[in-house]
């Protein structure tokens, strides 16, 4: 079933760079104005290389992808980003509040590789479909860099905690990062290197099942590039925080939409018909909020 894998990611080095002034949200989340505030912030900040800003002259050679590229490299060659020692998971614990409540939540998983499953295996669940263009702008960000700068959102079953009763015991050292994003969240990590922790971790996870709860774009993307990179090893392999789907801490809000220039629409219609297949409450506004894996 799933595979997963300890790995030396990359990241910022803390005595380089002031670390909430160069994380972002995911790059499908950045709007315009977010993108602005991003480059803002630091000359290193990783929107740069996840969601560049294209100018009146990219051409083949210089262009989104190539500056993206040519970042990661000047970066990793001043010591801006550094690689970890050995291999490791990396603990990741989230936590927010619920708009227009007291209510806070923590959400506990973990980053690892996890390997690259065709969804005929069913190993791997999607839940929606994807479009042409965001595969296209992924996959030439992947062919450019050669790295995977975001995880995929996973979910897996484990009503019996056990590996979020590791997850708890690693909590409790003292953290790698923590930074509050602009929503309030609270985003913290830890590294989890010890060889018999991981291979717990590995047997835990043998006979799950992943369901991708975010990132469809991106790991239909990896699929694609492992098929053109079958020779190399490693390609088959996909960093990816996964989540337990029976911790009380993945906690689902909802995503609201709107209908508008609808002729003829009753409001007052909507909501008793929609009542025949939905629990329909009045709510005040509260305002918003996005919880997504950090960069």
């Amino acid at each position: 079933m799933a595979k997963i894998y300890p790995f030396r990611s990359l990241r910022y080095a803390l005595d380089r760079v002031p670390i909430e002034r160069v994380v972002t949200q995911p790059y499908d989340k950045i709007s315009n104005e977010m993108q602005d505030r991003y480059y803002a912030l630091h000359p290193n900040n990783i929107v740069r290389i996840v969601l560049g800003k294209p100018t009146p002259e990219d051409s083949a050679t210089n262009n989104v992808y190539t500056r993206a590229a040519g970042y990661l490299k000047d970066w990793r060659a001043s010591g801006i980003l550094e690689q970890v020692p050995e291999p490791a998971f990396f603990v990741y614990f989230q936590r927010f509040a619920i708009p227009g409540t007291n209510e806070t939540h923590v959400r506990k998983g973990f980053v690892g590789l996890g390997r690259l499953e065709d969804y005929r295996n069913k190993v791997v669940y999607p839940h929606e479909r994807t479009l042409t263009g965001p595969k296209k702008d992924r996959l030439e960000l992947l062919r450019h860099t050669r790295t995977h700068f975001e995880q995929i959102f996973m979910l897996y079953e484990d009503p019996a905690e056990k590996i979020g009763h590791l997850l708890e015991e690693i909590a409790q050292q003292k953290a790698d990062i923590q930074v509050d994003d602009e929503y309030g969240v609270r985003h913290t990590t830890w590294t989890l290197s010890d060889p018999q922790a991981v291979a717990f971790m590995q047997r835990e996870m043998e006979d799950k099942n992943l369901i991708i709860a975010d990132g469809h774009h991106r790991y239909e993307t990896a699929l694609a590039y492992r098929d053109e990179m079958r020779a190399q090893k490693g390609s088959d392999r996909l960093p990816m925080t996964f989540f337990n789907m029976s911790s009380p801490g993945l906690t689902i809000l909802p995503t609201h939409r709107v209908l508008s220039n609808v002729t003829g629409l009753d409001p007052n219609i909507l909501l008793h018909r929609a009542s025949e297949f939905f629990n329909v409450t009045g709510s005040p506004e509260h305002g918003t909020v996005t919880i997504g894996v950090f960069i």
